[in-house]
């Protein structure tokens, strides 16, 4: 397989998108990194635009009260995912320092995650 990349979606509790950018960008995603966590990204959803075709018409309708957090890991192939994953969260600092903080920040039930693998012209490879 292909290195690929992971999309994460996740919704933040009402409030706590502040808070939520800190924990991620001063713990987390330093965290990750160190245990070897390739990640590209780090977004905040401003706005979501959805297409619709109503009456043969193309429409656009937006959604301006995003509290969605996006961010990008990639990975060389699955074996190295799944050491990965075991290595951040079975560690006893993500078990007994970080999960619980997370638990309190985002709707852990809503997290969505895209598995996919660039195409030939991408500049993400």
């Amino acid at each position: 397989m292909k290195p690929f990349f992971e999309i994460r979606i996740y919704n933040v509790n009402p409030g706590k998108m502040s808070e939520w950018i800190e924990f991620m960008e001063n713990t987390i995603i330093p965290f990750q990194v160190e245990k070897g966590m390739v990640i590209h990204g780090s977004f905040i959803e401003s706005s979501k635009d959805m297409f619709l075709l109503e009456r043969n018409e193309r429409i656009m309708k937006s959604d301006n009260n995003s509290n969605s957090y996006i961010w990008i890991r990639r990975f060389e192939n699955i074996e190295h995912k799944n050491k990965l994953y075991k290595d951040v969260y079975e560690s006893n600092k993500w078990i007994n320092e970080i999960a619980p903080k997370v638990a309190n920040l985002i709707d852990r039930n809503s997290i969505i995650v895209h598995n996919v693998v660039s195409t030939d012209i991408s500049i993400m490879k």
